[in-house]
């Protein structure tokens, strides 16, 4: 492709997105084709002889665009949201034009140093302590997910609570153990299984009947019954805004129960953390001075595109003594001297891309007050929308409401609470998704897409009621 052509093209799928975007609102927000659908349209076989690229954005439109799931519909309330927005979209291209491996400081220093700095800034914006800045004894990296962010902070804790033996030897089925509520995310699970500790590892605090947070009274008896067993504890887990409810685990008491027996304390805030930009919520920090690492998700909630979780950590020395080797291919001055982040060592994977061009971008457009003034928004809505459901008598709320998200469902039981749900995202008007609270069904009002305003929401209910 030439630069010529490149230009050409470029604007076309510049217009494309931005047509996207203008149209949004009039497809269905969840994808109505039937297994296999997309694949039965496609060639058997890669083309011969190469293509214009026209053919391509005319099957984007034809084949695949009836197989999107809209996550930037607003009327998207599943899930969580997964923003998007101008400015960090074209910070990605800029990050995919520039085409950097941003594995070393030496590969480009701009890379590194300028996510050193973003990530500086957010914890700045999000009142953070200050052991998690560059210039602490902490710093913050960019990981694709949550659930990155979580296993590096199991290796982290398993590197410290050994001497680094976990490293040299591995680690042994019983020898260590990981607690969070039962409704931490299922990435933690995961991480156990992959750092080799297997499930049985993980201890899964009953939640509080009312809140729906863990109970450290039980922590503090699971890690004394693991430490009479000889196992130790290695890593707790905090969930700020756990994925099903929305809970706020009691992050200062875990924490000090941890700390009697020098467990890592890890926070995972991965949508609910952003909302920190607001200093009324920033109640949601409490007991964050007393942890060892925490991590927040911009592509949730903070109007930057997947992938972009914000990690910190309060002595960076624990987190690259587990993941650093230095082979001599990667050795070079900067990194000898030791005057330099290679972010490699943060991270699982070796190579990385520029990914804090875009969350950049978007601190620069929006600014502190604009960043404030989304979050605030989708509270105000949430707030609302939960007052609906309060007024109605065949509805209930399942769990208290979190910043923007609210759980609930129909007094007359699971099935119908169940059939509501299938028949509305089935209209295509709107999309929700559901979760357990007590064995029972219910459903998840997620409000948080960029584009989401009053009159969708209000739509939403109207449909509900109806």
């Amino acid at each position: 492709m030439t630069s010529e052509e490149f230009r050409r093209y470029g604007r076309q799928v510049v217009d494309w997105i931005a047509d996207y975007h203008e149209q949004i609102e009039s497809l269905p927000v969840l994808s109505q084709v039937s297994p296999g659908r997309i694949r039965d349209r496609l060639p058997a076989a890669p083309p011969e002889q190469g293509e214009d690229f026209d053919a391509v954005l005319a099957d984007l439109d034809e084949i695949l665009l009836p197989g999107i799931t809209h996550w930037q519909h607003p009327s998207f309330f599943a899930y969580f949201p997964a923003n998007a927005s101008g400015p960090a979209i074209l910070g990605d291209l800029l990050a995919s034009g520039l085409g950097v491996q941003g594995m070393l400081w030496a590969t480009s220093p701009a890379a590194t140093e300028l996510e050193t700095h973003v990530l500086d800034w957010l914890a700045d914006l999000l009142a953070l302590p200050d052991a998690f800045r560059s210039s602490d004894t902490g710093g913050g990296v960019i990981q694709h997910s949550a659930s990155d962010a979580t296993l590096v902070a199991l290796l982290a804790a398993l590197h410290r609570v050994s001497g680094g033996a976990s490293e040299r030897d591995g680690v042994a089925s019983g020898r260590y153990a990981v607690y969070s509520s039962a409704q931490t995310h299922s990435s933690l699970e995961k991480a156990c299984r992959i750092a080799g500790l297997g499930n049985a590892a993980l201890r899964k605090l009953d939640p509080d009947p009312a809140t729906l947070a863990a109970t450290p009274t039980q922590l503090r008896e699971l890690m004394d019954r693991d430490v009479a067993d000889g196992i130790t504890p290695a890593l707790v887990v905090a969930s700020i805004g756990t994925t099903g409810t929305g809970a706020i685990d009691p992050v200062r008491e875990l924490a000090e129960i941890a700390r009697e027996h020098g467990a890592w304390v890890h926070v995972d805030a991965a949508w609910a953390g952003v909302a920190a930009v607001a200093p009324e919520f920033r109640w949601i920090n409490d007991g964050v001075d007393l942890v060892d690492s925490y991590a927040t998700n911009p592509h949730k909630w903070l109007l930057t595109n997947f992938d972009c979780d914000a990690f910190w950590v309060a002595d960076r020395s624990a987190l690259v003594g587990a993941l650093s080797i230095l082979p001599e291919y990667l050795r070079n001055t900067a990194t000898d001297s030791g005057a330099v982040i290679d972010y490699r060592d943060w991270q699982v994977p070796l190579g990385r891309r520029f990914r804090a061009l875009k969350l950049w971008a978007v601190l620069r457009w929006y600014g502190a007050e604009g960043l404030r003034d989304h979050i605030r928004n989708h509270v105000a809505l949430a707030q609302e929308f939960e007052s609906w459901v309060r007024a109605d008598d065949r509805f209930e709320l399942a769990a208290p409401r979190t910043l923007s998200l609210v759980t609930f469902r129909l007094r007359s039981g699971d099935d119908d609470t169940r059939a509501l749900m299938e028949r509305v995202n089935a209209s295509g008007r709107m999309y929700l998704t559901h979760t357990l609270v007590d064995g029972k069904v219910a459903l998840r009002m997620a409000i948080g897409a960029t584009p989401t305003e009053r009159r969708h929401v209000e739509a939403a209910w109207a449909q509900l009621s109806e």
